[in-house]
């Protein structure tokens, strides 16, 4: 959550000068579907997102926006292209952010039509530039796509909307490639102060895509770079929330919610650990408690992490010690553990919350 980039309302949601990291995703509903669209923009509001985008391809869906933003209890962000009356119908219809390529909007007439319905309503554009739509000259120039013509293209975007005097902007300077997104984004964020919107774009299906946008988006957070991200997945939306989170919380950006640890196991371990792990991690991933829950599988480092959690297992032969705030509580059973430990873990969670 850089401190270097401006203020930039987005709905109820405040991106840059140091604000929370706001989490995105894309709905991959069909927009003209109202009820479906809203559907899952409740779920990914129940899953932690923060802000959510709907792509807006024709009338029918910039229409069916009135109603959406109407009741999401979330901002939605209009995703535009080439027809500047799609992008003005959307701001008139509460969409909370635009996200245009100023390139292609049909001219600057057009786009200063587009910049000034956003002015009159507080809405800021978002510039979009992927390595895929780099224009074929800066690839010829630059022998490739690189961090030096990604970063032109986006920053002449950019100037396209100040040109027409509209500097309410986001910047998305994506690729598929983790290193390359990281290049730009340094590059970028060294010549601009516009807040950054994070993302390797076309990443994968949830466990290859959830790697590399780690691999990218946490780089770049770890040196203060970027103010919102989203997870691009080939699968559920909630998967990127979900994903997103675990980035954030993996740098103390983040609080609230489980944190779960468990070990890798080895040859120490008497207890059937690894479907442990996943059970609990599947029982208590979505609880609404601040809990750190821990599951270790052998005496030598499982007593003292588990201590470090709020609720922690260490396994022994055939059974488990239960900790709670590093306190020995008592011995529990191989064959019960599962239920006892998620009840235990719910317990702890409400008498935390009866607390506040």
């Amino acid at each position: 959550m850089s401190t270097k980039t401006k203020v930039v309302r987005v709905g109820n949601v405040l991106l840059g000068g140091g604000n929370p990291i706001a989490i995105q995703s894309m709905n991959n509903t069909n927009t003209a579907d109202v009820k479906a669209t809203l559907e899952q923009i409740y779920k990914l509001a129940d899953a932690g997102c923060d802000i959510t985008r709907v792509t807006v391809p024709d009338m029918e869906a910039a229409n069916a926006l009135k109603e959406i933003t109407a009741k999401s209890p979330i901002p939605v962000v209009a995703d535009i292209h080439f027809d500047y009356r799609l992008a003005i119908e959307a701001a008139k219809n509460g969409a909370a952010k635009i996200r245009i390529n100023p390139g292609n909007i049909g001219g600057e007439e057009k786009l200063r039509m587009v910049a000034q319905t956003c002015k009159e309503r507080g809405l800021p554009i978002r510039v979009g530039v992927n390595s895929g739509s780099i224009d074929r000259k800066l690839v010829e120039q630059y022998g490739g796509v690189c961090a030096e013509n990604m970063t032109i293209s986006a920053l002449g975007a950019v100037k396209l909307l100040e040109d027409v005097d509209f500097d309410d902007i986001v910047i998305s300077i994506k690729s598929s490639s983790p290193k390359l997104t990281i290049d730009t984004y340094r590059t970028i964020a060294s010549k601009c102060n516009y807040p950054l919107h994070v993302g390797v774009t076309e990443a994968g299906t949830p466990w290859e895509g959830a790697i590399k946008s780690a691999v990218g988006i946490g780089t770049l957070l770890a040196e203060d770079i970027g103010d919102t991200i989203r997870v691009s997945l080939t699968g559920d939306p909630v998967e990127e929330i979900r994903a997103g989170i675990s980035i954030l919380k993996a740098l103390d950006l983040r609080k609230g919610g489980i944190t779960f640890v468990s070990c890798p196991t080895c040859g120490r371990t008497q207890v059937p650990l690894i479907e442990l792990a996943q059970e609990v991690e599947k029982r208590i991933s979505g609880l609404p408690y601040d809990l750190k829950v821990a599951i270790m599988g052998c005496v030598v480092n499982g007593p003292g992490e588990a201590r470090e959690a709020d609720i922690g297992l260490a396994g022994g032969k055939g059974e488990f010690l239960l900790f709670r705030h590093g306190e020995s509580i008592r011995k529990i059973s191989a064959d019960n553990v599962l239920e006892e430990f998620t009840n235990e873990v719910i317990k702890l969670g409400e008498e935390k919350l009866s607390k506040l």
